[in-house]
């Protein structure tokens, strides 16, 4: 179950449909993802005939990593998971404990996951941003939603909240429109069904993104537009990127990863291999763990540094007893034991009331 209110980051390993179309590699994500200590592991659940038309052309990024004859259509149907497919990957991700999610882009992939085998949570891709009636219907289920913006404005993100509250909290006897929704995002009871169940994703929809698009501070305008959690579907090279993002406040990462960048199929060339999902794991772990609680205050282990790298009031000369100390008498030096060098300007034009030898702490 995705844990919106848990201040760890929860990481997904976007497995995405880099397993071509092969149940065992599909398995073997999914070891990669739990090994490398992902929260979840996700895949994508689609009939590609009933979301893909023959007509439609492939994205740029694709036709440069997949075979120029076969259409897009023809390309996504190779990479089709069947029922059977996803009740073997979702008991093996049970043995490895880890989640498994996946991203439905149709209406009978979305009753594959949440009446079939009842996921709690439906992740919604940046292209379906704009389809309000599977909106509608994916807030139905009452599931919790994590949805992607790639590619949308904030008046698109308001629009797509707005399906979603309306589809939270509708009686059956509402009808759904633009009004309704418009309606629902604006009342507390839909703000409140939006803060229990919707968390958003920033995402640049390029693979790979350039760095110049990437835009971390629009996670900031989505969390203060919309009080929700936020978090990033990161598509750069590399693993800085979302580790900035999880410095900068990111609830959840999404990152694509493949067990071989070389495999041909659209998706691998822009994923990590394992042994960096391992690495980004751990390094955001280590980020959490540095961001700390904010309190300014000496650490456990900088209290045994303190004395040995501060200083103290020592004396620089002889001084004897009744001498009136002027700044030529008084040094400072380690060890900090002795009297603070904020005590300085007490002890200027006093009478000494002891002796000190050279380099003694004053008292």
């Amino acid at each position: 179950m995705h844990r919106r209110s848990s201040e760890k980051t929860f990481i997904i390993a976007e497995a995405g449909v880099n397993h071509n179309g092969s149940l065992d590699m599909a398995c073997a994500l999914v070891d990669v993802a739990a090994a490398a200590g992902a929260d979840a592991v996700k895949f994508q659940t689609f009939k590609a005939t009933e979301v893909i038309s023959r007509y439609a052309p492939k994205a740029y990024y694709q036709q440069l990593t997949t075979s120029a004859k076969e259409s897009q259509l023809e390309m996504v149907q190779r990479l089709e998971l069947s029922e059977a497919d996803h009740r073997i990957l979702i008991n093996h991700a049970k043995t490895k404990k880890i989640e498994f999610l996946s991203t439905p882009f149709d209406l009978p992939s979305l009753r594959l996951l949440t009446d079939r085998f009842r996921l709690s949570t439906i992740k919604i891709p940046s292209g379906e941003i704009t389809n309000g009636p599977f909106l509608l219907e994916i807030a139905k289920t009452g599931r919790n939603v994590i949805m992607s913006t790639g590619m949308n404005t904030l008046g698109e993100v308001e629009a797509a909240l707005g399906v979603l509250a309306f589809g939270y909290t509708a009686t059956i006897d509402q009808d759904p429109s633009l009004k309704a929704f418009a309606s629902a995002f604006a009342f507390d009871v839909g703000q409140s069904a939006l803060r229990e169940y919707v968390s958003l994703l920033h995402c640049t929809t390029e693979y790979p993104a350039p760095y110049t698009e990437v835009n971390l501070r629009a996670m900031d305008t989505l969390a203060n537009a919309f009080g929700l959690p936020v978090g990033l579907s990161d598509h750069t090279m590399g693993i800085h990127i979302p580790i900035a993002a999880v410095a900068r406040g990111a609830k959840i990462i999404e990152k694509h990863f493949t067990l071989d960048r070389s495999l041909p199929g659209p998706d691998h060339a822009a994923s990590l291999e394992p042994t960096e999902l391992e690495e980004m794991v751990r390094s955001i772990r280590e980020v959490e763990m540095a961001l700390g609680d904010g309190v300014k205050r000496p650490t456990d282990s900088e209290m045994k540094n303190r004395d040995i790298v501060r200083k103290s009031l020592v004396a620089a000369k002889p001084i004897l007893t009744g001498q009136v100390i002027d700044k030529g008498d008084i040094a400072i030096k380690r060890p900090g034991t002795g009297l603070s060098p904020m005590c300085y300007w007490d002890y200027i034009g006093v009478k000494s009331d002891l002796d000190y030898s050279v380099d003694e702490m004053l008292a």
